[in-house]
């Protein structure tokens, strides 16, 4: 059940969901920094947000989550794509003895930035402020705002010897651009209602089939063929060449006249790459040397 998510759809009812597990790609991205309890938490449920909502995409492209304010809670960055390949990085407060408890004390004037990347077509960008008591809150609270969509978030993470996060979404299907933006929808209602009975040792541990089945042993439901979900970071030394290219070429020499060379550290993954003279001047000659990472 690891690292998969499961989309279904109710066949009588214009209501579609998503479960998903993470497990690998979540504890990849914590293994990548010493990052407290608190931090991991949240990194743990933007994962989930970021593959529940790529999950909803009708193009293919890119998701980016950031939450950023103030506070013990600096930024934290997910991407994610059609393909549910998720990576992520936080910054957080160092110098704090008292960390926080709650999901409120870890903002001060929080937002949650969402960015849609498609291929093909325009950028969308919408956010919504970190004003509520969790953040499957203000992610239901995106989705009525931007979308004018009824959803139902559930969003858990276990820490310690063997991370996991996982997460459950329930969403109108609009049948029409007038029933898109409803404030009641009895069927809605009852879905949810039952959804709100499940516990987040459930969701963390039983395979997908076997929680909509505890849910909703009465209702016709389609599940679609399960998605893998993997840490991916799509950082290479090309890209880090390309970033030099940009800069004046006799800034770059000073700094391998006072360092050696030129390091490029990736924040999502940590891969170092390294630029000596002679690469600089290939790179500014458009042509890239062998070089070494």
């Amino acid at each position: 059940m690891a690292d998969v998510l499961d989309r279904f759809l109710f066949e009588n009812r214009s209501i579609r969901g998503e479960i998903v597990s993470l497990e690998e790609s979540f504890q990849s991205i914590l293994a990548s920094a010493d990052y407290p309890g608190f931090v991991q938490t949240l990194i743990g449920e933007l994962l989930v947000t970021a593959s529940l909502l790529a999950a909803t995409l009708k193009f293919e492209g890119e998701i980016a989550l950031q939450i950023q304010g103030e506070g013990p809670i600096k930024y934290i960055i997910v991407n994610g794509t059609h393909e549910q390949k998720l990576r992520g990085v936080a910054r957080w407060d160092e110098t704090i003895v008292q960390h926080p408890k709650s999901f409120s004390e870890c903002f001060k004037k929080g937002i949650l930035v969402i960015t849609l990347t498609p291929k093909d077509g325009q950028r969308y960008q919408g956010m919504v402020a970190l004003d509520k008591s969790s953040l499957a809150d203000c992610v239901e609270d995106y989705f009525l705002q931007s979308e004018q969509l009824l959803t139902k978030v559930f969003l858990t993470s276990q820490l310690g010897v063997n991370p996991k996060a996982a997460g459950l979404l329930i969403q109108i299907v609009p049948t029409s651009s007038e029933s898109s933006n409803v404030e009641e929808n009895p069927d809605f209602e009852h879905v949810v209602h039952l959804a709100n009975t499940v516990t987040s040792e459930e969701i963390l541990t039983l395979q997908h089939s076997q929680m909509i089945h505890r849910l909703y042993h009465d209702e016709v439901i389609r599940i679609f063929e399960p998605q893998k979900v993997e840490f991916s970071c799509d950082c290479s030394r090309d890209r880090s060449a390309g970033a030099l290219r940009s800069m004046p070429i006799d800034e770059l020499l000073e700094i391998i006249v006072e360092d050696g060379n030129i390091k490029m550290d990736c924040q999502f993954c940590h891969s170092v790459y390294i630029f000596d003279e002679i690469d600089v001047k290939n790179i500014h000659s458009q042509n890239l040397g062998s070089g070494r990472a």
